[in-house]
């Protein structure tokens, strides 16, 4: 597409303030496969569910998953409320049980919102991790490639590391970032194509069992602080897209790690500002839907600029361990798409819970 074509599609998006939606992918065979883009997303309304399901990580004081602990260890809080566990259920992440696989590590390179030269030097990294312990892998884990023309993946999670590494080596060639100097249209279409890949992700990965780590290499896509003056329309399609944002990753048992790179976007200081759960549209803003926002937001962690990613990767692979899946009953809501805050205490001291932080709830 040609750098006028870029723009007067971006002039569209803006209308709508969504970018077209990319086709989910099918995980059948153990090829390379390409997603190309597709029509707009229609958003769906998220069905009302009388049980929520939550899955807990805790933690010592050094970061270390802990195991043994019980239903009575567990206090849940729904808009400060406590509420009963209904159900509760405790994995080995590693190992799996009959119910849950194994956690999933997804690794995604981000070749769309880093320069060409920062992608080369992460991709070495990925590689790296990839071939440590002679290749062999702790986790099923797949490897994703977020580029220009698309998503390129690996769709079966596997453990065979070298194999992973000989993949993005070979797509090398095809690894192309979105030109930075196309102006406010260009992050506007970055940062629509790239919240689009979370969603697109997260559906496909919504058809397996069990919790998945979600890697995001890179700094994260424009939050279009300052660029746009949204209008209420605006305000209602990033609304909803932050409800179905919120969804999906919790219905995938997602859990969002970023880790920023050394040449990434200051916008990456910003996200602080947005990690209150949005209540009504009035409220919403693109910085809602950041990459570090939702990190947080379903109990993941933020790590800090690195030339040592290979050693960033392992380190959110720590925390795979025991975890808790807690079931409760959600109060009844008394309008549509109402924001209900999230948190989970542990009884024990100097332990703490790690889940995601809100849900929007349905009458």
């Amino acid at each position: 597409m040609s750098r006028p074509q870029r723009v007067c599609l971006a002039l569209v998006l803006y209308g709508a303030y969504f970018a077209s939606a990319q086709q989910s992918t099918q995980a059948g065979g153990a090829t390379e496969a390409s997603v190309a883009a597709a029509p707009k997303l229609t958003t769906t309304k998220v069905s009302a569910r009388s049980r929520m399901s939550l899955d807990v990580l805790v933690t010592d004081g050094a970061g270390k998953p802990i195991g043994g602990l019980e239903p009575d260890d567990f206090t849940i809080f729904d808009n400060n409320q406590p509420r009963k566990v209904l159900a509760f259920r405790r994995t080995d992440g590693t190992a799996g049980n009959k119910v849950d696989a194994p956690v999933e590590l997804i690794i995604v390179l981000d070749a769309v919102n880093m320069a060409y030269q920062g992608v080369t030097l992460m991709r070495l990294q990925v590689e790296k991790f990839l071939r440590q312990n002679d290749g062999h892998l702790a986790q099923p884990t797949s490897v994703f490639i977020f580029t220009s023309d698309g998503m390129r993946i690996q769709p079966q999670p596997t453990k065979d590391g070298n194999a992973l590494a000989t993949l993005i080596d070979q797509s090398t060639g095809t690894m192309r970032s979105m030109g930075t100097s196309a102006g406010r249209y260009g992050q506007l279409e970055q940062f629509s194509k790239s919240t689009q890949t979370v969603k697109t992700i997260a559906e496909n990965e919504a058809r397996k069992p069990g919790r998945k780590m979600l890697v995001w290499i890179g700094s994260g896509w424009p939050l279009l602080a300052g660029l746009f003056m949204p209008t209420n329309e605006a305000k209602e399609q990033y609304f909803a897209s932050i409800i179905e944002m919120s969804h999906k990753l919790r219905e995938a048992r997602i859990t969002v790690y970023s880790i920023y790179t050394l040449n990434g976007s200051l916008d990456k200081f910003l996200y602080g500002n947005f990690l209150k759960g949005v209540k009504t549209p009035k409220q919403a803003d693109a910085g809602n839907l950041a990459l570090q926002v939702l990190a947080v937001q379903t109990g993941g962690r933020i790590l800090d600029s690195s030339n040592d990613v290979a050693g960033q990767i392992a380190n959110c692979v720590g925390d795979v361990g025991t975890y808790y899946t807690l079931v409760f009953e959600a109060p009844s809501a008394l309008q549509a798409n109402e924001y209900h805050d999230l948190k989970v205490q542990v009884s024990q001291s100097g332990l703490m819970a790690r889940t995601n932080t809100g849900y929007y709830n349905q009458p």
